[in-house]
């Protein structure tokens, strides 16, 4: 269990710092970058969250919980370590999909694409979805340099696609979503 006593250290008032086994890397790194990107992420579907109620916010608490899971997993470099590093588990990517499965089987099948927002709900939840697409380009850049964890690339990849389903069912199900019309305002 974590235990915060204190919030500032100094530590990085140099412009590191430090990850879970110790080391220091600079707070602009591509493994930062993608660590503050994922927490975005998670911010957002705090704020999405505040939209819905019942089993959507359960889902999305599950979620937050994941993610905090992920931004740990990053945190942690390959290496040995005498105790078990806490890394995101295909466990957690196949419940996304199967969640994902179900809410999209009741939706209005799409024949255009569609803009974000409907709904607070939905707007809110578009917003989670473009937060974390570009926590995979970071996370996905990131994995260029230093060795990350492959199932965590995936969990993002589809929790994109879970937050793009999931505003769409609360949008009625796809039935209050705003479509895209090419070329509408020549």
């Amino acid at each position: 269990m974590v235990k915060l006593n204190k919030i500032y250290t100094r530590t990085g008032d140099d412009g590191t710092t430090g990850l879970v086994d110790g080391s220091r890397i600079a707070k602009d790194s591509p493994r930062m970058a993608a660590i503050g990107d994922v927490d975005d992420v998670n911010c957002a579907i705090g704020v999405a969250a505040l939209h819905v109620d019942g089993d959507a916010l359960h889902r999305l608490r599950l979620i937050q919980n994941d993610l905090f899971d992920l931004g740990a997993d990053l945190a942690t470099p390959d290496g040995d370590y005498e105790w078990e590093p806490l890394r995101i588990a295909q466990a957690q990517v196949d419940r996304l999909e199967a969640e994902l499965d179900a809410m999209n089987a009741d939706l209005l099948p799409l024949n255009s694409f569609i803009l974000p927002g409907g709904s607070p709900a939905g707007a809110a939840l578009h917003v989670a979805r473009s937060t974390c697409r570009k926590a995979e380009r970071t996370a996905v850049a990131a994995a260029k340099e230093v060795a990350l964890n492959p199932v965590a690339l995936a969990y993002l990849n589809r929790l994109s696609d879970y937050l793009f389903v999931m505003g769409r069912a609360v949008n009625n199900n796809g039935a209050d979503d705003i479509l895209w019309i090419p070329g509408a305002n020549r």
